[in-house]
């Protein structure tokens, strides 16, 4: 069963950047696809990234582009997501997700497609 657990949330000033972490285990790393998306009160969840088998394709949704980027480290079966100039809009819960049946370059931004889910990391932005 694969397990992915996010790190690296919590409480940032307007402008500022975090670095968000997920750690997979349960199946060879370089088999998953990974994908980031958040979800804010009251909001619909909302794709933010995705980084394909072999990190090849980096897919970033509208609202990140210019200010996100993914990257995975496969010595630590980590993905990664740099957020910087964050901005109020951004905060958030952020999930981290995995998929197994991805194709060699799909970084895909549709949730109903990754099988495995972390509990979610906090991230808020102050004005």
């Amino acid at each position: 069963q694969v397990q992915v657990v996010e790190t690296g949330g919590g409480l940032v000033q307007s402008g500022g950047s975090l670095r968000l972490s997920c750690a997979a285990s349960g199946s060879t790393f370089s088999n998953l696809a990974m994908g980031w998306f958040r979800q804010a009160p009251g909001k619909e969840q909302e794709f933010v990234a995705a980084i394909s088998r072999g990190g090849g394709t980096i897919n970033i949704g509208d609202s990140a582009k210019g200010r996100f980027t993914a990257s995975r480290g496969y010595a630590r079966n980590t993905a990664y997501l740099q957020m910087n100039s964050l901005e109020p809009e951004d905060t958030g819960l952020y999930y981290c997700a995995a998929r197994s049946s991805a194709r060699i370059g799909e970084a895909s931004a549709r949730s109903d497609e990754y099988e495995y889910w972390g509990q979610g990391t906090q991230v808020t932005v102050s004005s």
